[in-house]
């Protein structure tokens, strides 16, 4: 059983006032509320438990160590993956992703390779391969989405040519809430030899995911979407393109051996990782997606449908409203527009002043905003703890602020 109630109970911030209204917090596709026991486990990481991992032989370090490297378990089972070795720790997804991009692709392409991708990309899988295309000539080829905001993964799959070398491609949409097949974009990729990444940042806080079924070479997450610490975060790659891999930095850690002329590389998944990480945060991860299993992402995802489902109702209901994406399919995200003269930024701000938080701006997409033809859209994004009842005062409030405007 579903039990919201008592899920609502293990998000402290839920309970407080903003503005005098009660808290609705729909900004979780941006970053998600943390449970109490996420918040325990940082106080406990910091005040009862630090020290630095892999270096020392006393106590903490070894207590340390021990749950800073249990997280790499967490995370391959949750996405189920063959072998922890095959997670990467990273801050989040733009670090696995930019990993991605200096430690295989930069390597390996050359002027007039090319890169595919979607045009609903997040900024964070888009800028690390104009850094590409500015410095080494790489081309990127982008696929358009539908009317309604969905991707044909045929579309993607015709798009690669004999000069593309991957495709960098989410599986739901941080804008329009499209969920991409992105299993059979791997199949059809396959087939021609190139390499798929995936940005999981949006689809892996509310769908199961199966890294092995789905058939990618690289998949990144992000902590702070679910529901864990900021600066946490894993990309998972496959043994196969590990070993295509050069370091992306270089310091304690990713190394086997340094002298004076030489220095030798430790084993992945140790090689892309140097420096003192973010012991306590990745440690914070690791219990926030013990909390997910615990509450089931199949349970997650068929509350999450529910929300959707009714607030699609309830939205379509606004003549005056447009949203953004009318995927059959699509994730609880809503990014939408008012008609006449009312800026994304000032329907927010009223939004605000009733208690609700929600994103306004272009949301790390800007070639998406161009393709839908607009400048700033608001995005209600909702998560496991939302309810039904939260919708309606979404709407309420979104009917205040159309008279308003009138």
């Amino acid at each position: 059983m579903y039990d919201l109630a008592k899920i609502r109970a293990d998000f402290p911030i839920l309970s407080r006032q903003v503005n005098g209204k009660p808290l609705v917090y729909l900004d979780n596709g941006a970053s998600a509320q943390k449970p109490q026991v996420v918040i325990d486990a940082v106080t406990r990481g910091y005040a009862e438990e630090y020290a630095n991992v892999h270096r020392g032989l006393h106590y903490l370090s070894n207590l340390a160590t021990e749950k800073y490297e249990s997280t790499r378990g967490t995370i391959a089972r949750f996405l189920n993956a063959a072998s922890e070795e095959e997670i990467v720790f990273t801050t989040g997804t733009t670090e696995g992703i930019n990993l991605v991009s200096y430690a295989w692709a930069a390597p390996r392409l050359q002027p007039g390779d090319e890169i595919v991708l979607s045009v609903m990309e997040h900024h964070a899988n888009i800028v690390p391969w104009h850094f590409l295309r500015e410095r080494q000539g790489v081309v990127l080829k982008w696929v358009e989405v539908d009317g309604n905001g969905d991707l044909d993964p045929q579309a993607v799959i015709d798009a690669i040519g004999p000069r593309t070398k991957l495709v960098a491609v989410t599986q739901m949409s941080n804008v329009l809430g499209t969920v991409v097949d992105v299993a059979a974009i791997c199949r059809g990729a396959r087939e021609k030899g190139v390499p798929v990444l995936v940005d999981g940042s949006q689809s892996s806080v509310h769908m199961p995911v199966d890294v092995q079924a789905i058939g990618c070479d690289f998949y990144a997450i992000t902590g702070h979407k679910l529901y864990g610490p900021s600066g946490s975060g894993a990309i998972w790659i496959s043994r196969e393109r590990q070993a295509e891999m050069r370091p992306f930095l270089g310091g304690g850690d990713m190394i086997r051996e340094v002298t004076r002329d030489t220095v030798t590389w430790n084993d992945p998944p140790m090689k892309f990782e140097a420096g003192t990480p973010g012991i306590v945060q990745q440690i914070g991860l690791g219990v926030a997606l013990d909390y997910l299993m615990g509450l089931g992402m199949a349970n997650i995802a068929a509350h999450e449908r529910s929300l959707r489902d009714y607030a699609r109702d309830r939205l379509q209901g606004l003549n005056w409203l447009n949203v953004q994406g009318n995927s059959a399919g699509k994730g609880a995200i809503f990014s939408f527009t008012m008609q006449g003269a009312a800026h994304a930024h000032d329907i927010s701000t009223i939004l605000d002043k009733r208690g609700i938080a929600v994103r306004a701006g272009t949301h790390c997409a800007m070639p998406l905003m161009t393709h839908l033809g607009i400048t700033a859209s608001c995005r209600a994004s909702f998560g496991l703890y939302n309810t039904v009842e939260e919708v309606d005062v979404l709407v309420s409030a979104l009917e205040l602020a159309h008279e308003l405007f009138a």
